[in-house]
């Protein structure tokens, strides 16, 4: 049985009167196993210059929460459950966008994709999205308790691959509960205030970005995004590439691509002279008569003593 309204708004207030909520895990996977961190907060204002709370560039430009990525589309059919990270409410869910990773009908407005945001008093909130179509199992005005479900991961909104997108807010500002001491923007390196239960380990290596284009891109066009094709030509080479951002000696990077008759190309790449960022690409000339008409798959995994990293995937259409 749920608590009530009554319940409820004490159980917050003592919440906020201890201060801030520790979160559990939000999403039901294991890091390296079956799921992996992708991006943390950006703590970097500048535009066009990212880091993380460790001052990593383990995130994106602007990037406003913690990615966890699962490692298939696969784990989409199989269904991995999304729980509430702590106790509070449903405020607001989205459960009306396809999970697709070609993001059709995907703007500024929806790019959360389907989504719960709850609230957990004191002004603090959390929000999950890319959750799967038709899966949200809770609606709005729901007492929840930690780890009770709330969903499944999906893909959709803004993502080409199946992820969790968990957002800490408190007053309406960006909150990283890897450092809470820090505002999301402000500064980076030492961490004071987690705000996780069970706090993961932090790794700094990931891969910051993968793509397809026709030729081995220059590290500033992969940078900047000028490499990335959404078309391919027919006739033209295709290649894969990745972006590696503080890989140790001995990790592991394999690129690879599919397309409507299966594997296109693999190679694994070993990392034994690492740097703060490296663009390693892969690719085939096109063969006689082209590349069959469709949709084409690239993929970058990053793996170290064959736990996995980081994963990156990329699509492009051949027409």
């Amino acid at each position: 049985m749920k608590p009530g309204p009554i319940i409820l708004a004490l159980a917050l207030a003592a919440t906020s009167a201890a201060g801030a909520p520790l979160f559990q895990w939000p999403v039901d996977c294991t890091l390296g196993d079956d799921c992996y961190i992708e991006d943390y907060v950006d703590h970097d204002a500048d535009t066009g210059e990212i880091r993380d709370f460790a001052c990593g560039i383990k995130t994106r430009d602007a990037h406003k929460g913690t990615d966890i990525a699962l490692l298939s589309f696969d784990e989409i059919d199989t269904g991995v459950t999304v729980r509430a990270a702590a106790f509070g409410r449903v405020e607001r869910i989205r459960d009306s966008m396809a999970d697709d990773r070609l993001m059709r009908g995907v703007t500024s407005q929806n790019a959360c994709g389907n989504a719960v945001l709850m609230t957990h008093g004191d002004g603090w909130q959390t929000l999950y999205c890319h959750m799967k179509l038709g899966a949200i199992s809770v609606k709005p005005g729901d007492v929840l308790q930690p780890g009770d479900p709330l969903g499944l991961v999906g893909l959709s909104g803004q993502t080409n691959h199946p992820h969790l997108h968990f957002q800490v807010i408190k007053d309406g500002k960006i909150i990283d509960p890897f450092d809470a001491s820090a505002e999301a923007g402000e500064s980076c390196g030492d961490p004071v205030e987690t705000l996780w239960a069970d706090p993961a380990e932090y790794d700094r290596t990931g891969l910051l970005t993968a793509g397809f284009a026709d030729k081995v891109p220059s590290m500033q066009a992969v940078r900047s995004g000028a490499a990335r094709l959404e078309d391919a030509k027919a006739d033209a080479p295709l290649v894969v590439y990745t972006l590696a951002g503080d890989a140790e000696p001995g990790d592991l990077l394999t690129l690879w691509a599919t397309g409507p008759q299966g594997e296109v190309f693999r190679q694994q790449i070993p990392l034994d002279d690492p740097q703060r960022a490296v663009m390693r690409a892969i690719g085939r000339k096109a063969p006689a008569g082209g590349w069959p008409k469709g949709a084409y798959q690239g993929e970058a995994l990053l793996s170290r003593d064959g736990a996995v990293i980081a994963h990156r995937f990329a699509h492009v259409t051949v027409e």
